[in-house]
């Protein structure tokens, strides 16, 4: 029996490798007592059992005791054999147990779609994959199956992943989507139906805005992610910038309607002739305007490339996003129609820059692109933006 250990930031690693029988334990017990003796303050104990072949009753005492001296303990990687004793004993129920992950290559497979959070690949006619950006947790990989699951049970077309893999060392949720094309894909094949596309987004957008969220579920209060996002943008800006982005932010009012805060025609999935979400990793409730701003800045503002990012020229971007609204808004009268407008597109400009938050190692070039949009966009239109921003409190909701 080997153990190795590692220690970064509290968080605290036994790897272990071989069979965890009655020949073994006690020299075990001996190992792991020494090793975590020298490891210092431990936030968190994982257990990684990638190769861990056996595990006897006495190897499973192992384990309680130390579930008993460090709550939360993990026990990650857990071949098949390992698990079944571990689920048969009742040990999946008193201590976070991970399977093994399938592994899989996408050498030949085709780039459906690029985005922040990672990439999503067409494994083959039935099936998509969405692997994460390298750094992503489990956690977060999570988060995004949860966020799935309950914008389906509240009654949205939601694609819902039936297995996590490991591509490399990143993560991957596969989802069945039967010969599925992105929104954008459609769109850019046939611009002769545009109008139509655009109608069907458009209510696809209203179905969402238009179903309430308990508070105090599983749903998130997405305003305050956001507000989060533009403080952690202090390393590529200045405070003065934040605050006046966290102004803008601050001004959007209180709602609790579902939003997918990633709504741009790449993330919808045409399968049959229905429209369905991917993406769900940033689901929760707020404003519309919150969703619609973010919406507008990915199809408007994006900072990059629209072909490569969004899957259609800059152009049709901005015709699908003028039509999408006009019928989003159908019925409203011009002038209201007008202030909507407005008030998207000055939310619009915080996400502009807010998705910079997701690493701190983005390349210079890039960052001073984003200064120059925000100079643009933001502090030499400040007076205006205010003054869109005292009018945020008149949209209200049904």
């Amino acid at each position: 029996m080997k153990i190795d250990v590692n220690s970064s930031e509290g968080i605290v690693t036994l790897t272990l490798q071989g069979r965890l029988d009655t020949a073994s334990v006690e020299q075990a017990t001996d190992d792991i007592r020494k090793m975590l003796a020298k490891a210092g303050t431990i936030t968190q104990l994982v257990c990684e059992a990638g190769r861990l072949e056996y595990i006897s009753s006495s190897g499973l005492r192992i384990l309680l005791g130390l579930a008993k001296k460090y709550p939360g303990l993990r026990v990650t990687e857990v071949q098949p054999e390992v698990y079944s004793v571990l689920e048969m004993t009742g040990f999946t129920k008193l201590m976070t147990v991970e399977r093994a992950l399938r592994r899989l290559s996408l050498e030949g497979c085709e780039v459906v779609g690029r985005g922040g959070v990672g990439t999503v690949y067409r494994l083959d006619d039935d099936t998509i994959i969405k692997v994460f950006r390298e750094g992503t947790t489990m956690d977060e990989v999570r988060t995004e199956i949860t966020m799935a699951k309950e914008a389906f049970l509240l009654g949205m077309p939601t694609a819902i992943s039936f297995d996590v893999v490991r591509v490399g060392c990143q993560y991957g949720l596969v989802y069945e989507l039967l010969r599925a094309e992105t929104l954008s894909t459609c769109i850019w094949r046939e611009p002769e139906r545009l109008d139509e596309f655009a109608r069907e987004y458009a209510q696809l957008l209203r179905q969402l805005h238009g179903i309430r969220v308990a508070e105090g579920g599983t749903i998130p209060r997405a305003i305050e992610r956001e507000r989060a996002s533009v403080r952690r943008l202090r390393r590529y800006f200045a405070q003065e910038d934040v605050d006046l982005m966290l102004e803008i932010i601050d001004a959007i009012p209180e709602g609790d309607r579902l939003l997918h805060l990633d709504l741009q025609t790449k993330n919808v999935m045409v399968q049959g002739g229905e429209l369905m979400l991917i993406d769900m990793g940033e689901v929760g409730y707020g404003h519309p305007l919150l969703d619609l701003g973010h919406v507008y800045s990915a199809m408007v503002l994006l900072v990059g490339d629209h072909e490569q990012i969004i899957g259609m020229p800059k152009t049709l971007c901005l015709r699908v996003w003028e039509r999408t609204m006009e019928f989003y808004f159908e019925g409203e009268s011009a002038e209201t129609i007008a202030r909507r407008r407005a008030q998207i597109e000055v939310a619009g400009c915080v996400r502009s820059f807010s998705w910079l938050s997701l690493s701190d190692s983005f390349p210079e070039e890039l960052v001073n692109e984003c200064k120059a949009h925000f100079a643009e966009r933001i502090r030499n239109r400040h007076d205006y933006i205010r003054e869109v921003c005292r009018t945020f409190g008149d949209w209200k909701l049904d």
